[in-house]
């Protein structure tokens, strides 16, 4: 029977196997400095690999590999972008095993957890490729008869994607899945915690046939200096972001120079509310979808607990027997259901907002501590008597805490939902369906989850609005943001 140990070291293979720098024009390099960035392992503080550190001019040699690829890709037949990506959809799933080792491995989450989200990952590639083929336009009689509208969609050109470390894998395949099938070639720039799962993404692109310069990646400690060279250049032409929103608005500032097309998936603060005629066994088992996927660093992850004051001891009681009894410990260890959190700041900013409720009056019904470790880990915490005006409740935890507040009737819960800049998800929990329905129109955010806990799906577009963000990812509408559409006036004298 294999050891955590065994486990662990299988998983340092993976890693060492993993092509360490920089690909830019279908070639794998050093950065120009030769620096390189550390990748630590959250679970144990120690480090497993070191990659290339790119600089600005890393950067603008990407940029140059994708707008000297721009025209060639965007005129390769939809069919041949598609194929392609099914090719890479169908490599990943047979790597699944070795893919999600390495992700717990850089990133903490279980192991169980990054199955799904590779599973999910590659989901992205095989829906793309089915709408690349589906990229249409129109054809009408003007009005006044003496001419024809045509319309078609281009590709909006070179793209510079942004992702994050909480998902490594499953954030790039959704910006470049949508990108390739459009037509689009990408600079991408994963997160510095998590960079060996994205590069070990763009070897599979690169196996699979990727043509030089469709794809380049650069890794880098210095995001802000080495993506505002990149965006003041006129020959980049979008930005898709994911992160927080406090970087989104500074880069949404920067993109106002070259009027960039903008996506942006930014922070949120979901609400989670249980009615007092909910099934508590479905939303209990909700709650815990909601909170405790990827450790609570999930910006869909329920932030704030709102329960009808009728069934809020019960549910509370419940929901904190659930978290308490959660095992902590090393993401490659299949036991294992809660991880550590990404570094040292992310643990210490849970620690203090759990703090602060505390000292606001909050009761800590199971949790609330720091595990003593090498590594960064923080008890699933549920806290009742939560004051409203507390900072756990005005900002996004991206944690395993669950604070509680009682509601009084339909309106008092929708007004303290929608108290708050953000508007990405939120989740319903009530077996009177035209309530559901009611409610989760009236809520602020672009997703809500009735009497459902986990709401991200390929087909699907997710996004949010207030200062969650702009745009859409998925569905049959996240290509469009690959894509600028086109009229042509055509004179017809017959």
């Amino acid at each position: 029977m294999s050891t955590l140990a065994d486990t662990m070291a299988v998983a340092q293979r993976v890693a060492d196997g993993v092509p360490k720098g920089l690909f830019i024009g279908g070639e794998w390099r050093e950065a120009a400095s030769d620096a390189t960035l550390i990748v630590d392992d959250p679970g144990t503080g120690r480090k497993i690999a070191e990659v290339a550190d790119a600089g600005v001019e890393d950067a603008q040699a990407a940029l140059s590999a994708a707008a000297d690829r721009q025209q060639s890709w965007s005129a390769t037949p939809p069919r041949e972008r598609g194929e392609l990506l099914r090719r890479a959809f169908e490599e990943i799933n047979r790597r699944k095993e070795e893919l999600a080792q390495l992700m717990t491995l850089e990133m903490g989450k279980p192991v169980a957890e990054s199955l799904t989200e590779v599973a999910y990952a590659a989901e992205f590639f095989r829906w793309f490729s089915e709408e690349a083929v589906r990229i249409d336009g129109g054809y009408m009689i003007a009005p006044g008869g003496g001419s024809r509208v045509v319309v078609t969609r281009q590709p909006v050109g070179p793209s510079l994607l942004v992702t994050p470390w909480n998902f490594p894998m499953a954030m790039g395949t959704r910006k470049i899945g949508p990108a390739l099938a459009a037509g689009c070639t990408v600079i991408i720039k994963p997160a510095r915690q998590t960079p060996l799962s994205l590069l070990a993404l763009v070897e599979i692109l690169q196996q699979v046939g990727l043509p030089p310069g469709v794809v380049n990646v650069i890794t880098t400690s210095t995001s802000g200096t080495v993506t505002a060279a990149i965006l003041r250049d006129p020959r980049l032409r979008k930005l898709s972001f994911t992160g927080s929103t406090e970087v989104g608005r500074a880069l949404l500032a920067k993109c106002a120079d070259q009027v960039l097309r903008t996506s942006m998936e930014l922070g949120g603060n979901a609400p989670f509310i249980i009615f007092d005629d909910a099934d508590l066994d479905l939303a209990l088992e909700g709650a815990v979808q909601a909170k405790m996927r990827n450790i609570g660093e999930a910006c869909t992850a329920a932030n704030r607990f709102y329960v009808q004051r009728g069934v809020a001891r019960e549910f509370s009681e419940a929901l904190a027997a659930r978290l308490g009894s959660l095992t902590l410990g090393h993401g490659l260890d299949p036991r294992t259901q809660v991880g550590p959190l990404i570094d040292l700041d992310a643990l210490t900013n849970v620690a203090r907002l759990v703090e602060e409720a505390q000292d606001a009056g909050a009761e800590v019904l199971t949790g609330g501590e720091v595990v003593a470790s090498e590594g960064h880990f923080y008890k699933p915490t549920v806290l009742s008597e939560v004051r409203p005006d507390t900072r756990i409740i005005r900002e996004e935890i991206f944690g395993p805490v669950a604070p509680i507040i009682a509601f009084d009737d339909e309106d008092h819960a929708v007004t303290m939902g929608n108290n708050t800049p953000y508007g990405l998800a939120a989740y319903v929990f009530t077996q009177d369906l035209e309530r559901g329905l009611r409610v989760s129109e009236r809520l602020e955010t672009g997703m809500v989850g009735l009497n459902q806990g986990v709401i991200s799906n390929p087909a699907a577009p997710f996004g949010g609005i207030k200062e969650s963000g702009l745009g859409r990812e998925g569905g049959r509408v996240g290509i469009d943001e690959y894509l600028e559409v086109k009229y042509m006036c055509v004179r017809a004298p017959w």
